[in-house]
């Protein structure tokens, strides 16, 4: 297109070395922080040779695009990881060459995929995983466009190192400079409150620890904005963009009652008083137990509530799902929340300060959930808190709750969610359950799909609670006839071991700590015939 002609002759404008090198085709991806190039090179040997070129925004910290290119040289070029072949700067303009693989997009390859190929993809991730891990690289934006694979050739290459972290013993320099440089730097994390609309809210409150330097300018910030639906999205790109509005997400937008704070085992601290706190999204003024609904609050009254409260005072709205006006004048908590909506582990979703490379094998096990079920996305949420109501559908609300508190954070759901069994939502998605078996299908075209539980991603609807998203999903499975595929061909659908689903359910261990490791992965009895 003649936009994409206009973004070439720029590119060529802004890094002159690449005229006499290299031949611009196409633009073959765009992200937030690059844009990601098809061209080829003419060697001495008078050979073409494709390359990507990646071109980093301009406004890209030094550092950071180091740190990037750090990971690829060292990790880079082997087990399934990209490497790098040379680097062009012209002042702040950035780019990366690296070897070009050809290679399918996920979602137009996800049906026809066999079972043998889903394995086949699973184990090489984790080969490129184990290998990062082993570089202590934590990858934070692991999904399917950023492991490209070549279903022809079986070769796959994991990219895109631009959010990546260290671990502490990390064995890549750059990243320990770049994660004390973002610890520096940081900013809080804005607007701990979402409102939903009709007197539904989802909240976080900043942690009990952290004193407040600032009582009165805080609150007022907040106190003004507590009717305004405010999302801040992390520094991970758009799954691919252009497919958003046909997708097959199991989840839409929905409206969910979750709330998340800074667990305390300390319960024996005495309050003061009863005192009152404010409904976020009516803003009418409450106490524990009865609503006064015919006060309003304005913001000049939150304000002036929030202000004058001393900064040792204890509060009452601790494992409620309000937030008063003691926790509305605290500084938010600051946690790395970096990567793509729908493949955020637990632990970023509430803000945990610890993550580790296990937050990539949380990563991994959606994209399994994914080849299993046969929806893509599985998960999508517009804040971080409705996708953890989301994870509480498939993984229980007990269980989210417990996992939650290893790390620190108290997790309060209005509804008791029951976890459900992988293999009977897997197969009911896919239309291979025990019921229909004998019967396969291609599964519902993407416009029918989209009418089903990501309907609500597109438009708004009322309100709904977490009991009403549970029968929606169930009843959306039961009634799945159309799901099942014709009996042709069931690639190895028809029988899925049990090993598969325990990798599953290992790789979706609500708690980081416990959760499987790459290494451990590559061990499981699910690939025994596929190790060397």
């Amino acid at each position: 297109t003649a936009g994409v002609k206009k973004d070439i002759e720029k590119l060529y404008e802004a890094v002159p070395q690449l005229v006499n090198v290299f031949k611009i085709k196409e633009k073959i991806g765009e992200g937030t922080f690059s844009s990601v190039y098809l061209a080829t090179a003419q060697l001495q040997t008078g050979y073409e040779e494709k390359m990507a070129l990646k071109h980093l925004i301009p406004t890209s910290h030094p550092l950071r695009i180091a740190a990037e290119l750090q990971c690829l040289t060292v990790a880079g070029g082997q087990d399934n990881v990209m490497g790098v072949k040379y680097c062009f700067r012209k002042n702040d303009h950035v780019v990366i060459v690296m070897p070009y693989l050809e290679h399918e997009s996920f979602l137009d390859i996800l049906h026809s995929l066999s079972f043998e190929e889903v394995r086949e993809y699973m184990f090489n991730l984790f080969k490129a995983l184990r290998r990062i891990h082993h570089f202590g690289i934590v990858h934070r934006d692991v999904k399917p466009s950023n492991f490209l694979y070549n279903r022809q050739l079986k070769k796959y290459a994991l990219v895109d190192f631009g959010l990546a972290q260290g671990t502490p013993d990390t064995k890549i320099e750059l990243l320990k400079t770049a994660h004390s440089e973002d610890q520096q730097g940081s900013c809080l994390q804005t607007n701990p409150i979402v409102t939903l609309g009709n007197g539904v809210s989802v909240s976080v409150t900043a942690p009990k620890q952290i004193a407040q330097q600032s009582a009165s300018k805080a609150a007022a910030r907040r106190s003004s904005s507590l009717s305004k639906v405010q999302m801040k999205q992390g520094r991970g790109g758009k799954e691919d963009s252009v497919h958003h509005s046909v997708q097959r997400s199991v989840f839409g937008e929905r409206n969910f009652n979750v709330y998340s704070s800074t667990y305390q085992e300390n319960s024996s601290t005495k309050l003061i008083k009863q005192s009152k706190v404010i409904d976020v999204s009516s803003r009418k003024l409450v106490t524990k137990k009865k609503i006064i609904s015919a006060k309003t609050v304005s913001s000049g009254a939150a304000r002036k509530a929030a202000s004058a409260c001393p900064l040792n005072l204890p509060c009452d709205c601790y494992a409620t799902d309000r937030v008063c006006s003691v926790c509305l004048s605290r500084r938010q908590q600051v946690a790395p929340r970096a990567g793509t909506p729908g493949f955020r582990a637990p632990e970023v979703l509430t803000k945990c300060p610890t993550q580790t490379t296990a937050i990539d094998m949380w990563s991994a096990g959606i994209i399994f959930l994914s080849l299993l079920s046969g929806r893509y996305p599985f998960f999508k949420a517009s804040d971080d808190l409705t996708a953890l109501a989301q994870i509480m559908t498939v993984r229980g609300s007990r269980e989210t709750i417990q996992a939650a508190r290893t790390f620190g954070k108290s997790v309060v759901c209005t509804q008791v969610v029951p976890a459900q069994n992988l293999r009977t939502l897997c197969e009911k998605l896919r239309g291979t359950n025990s019921s229909c078996k004998g019967s396969q299908g291609e599964g519902p075209s993407r416009s029918e799909n989209n009418t089903a539980l990501s309907v609500a991603a597109d438009k708004p609807c009322a309100p709904e609670t977490l009991g009403k998203q549970i029968q929606h999903l169930q009843s959306f499975q039961e009634g799945d006839g159309a799901l099942e595929t014709k009996v042709a061909d069931m690639k190895g659908w028809d029988q899925v071991p049990d090993e598969a689903y325990d990798l599953l359910d290992k790789l979706l261990d609500l708690n980081p700590a416990t959760r499987i490791t790459a290494k451990e992965a590559l061990l499981h009895p699910f690939f025994k015939d596929l190790r060397l």
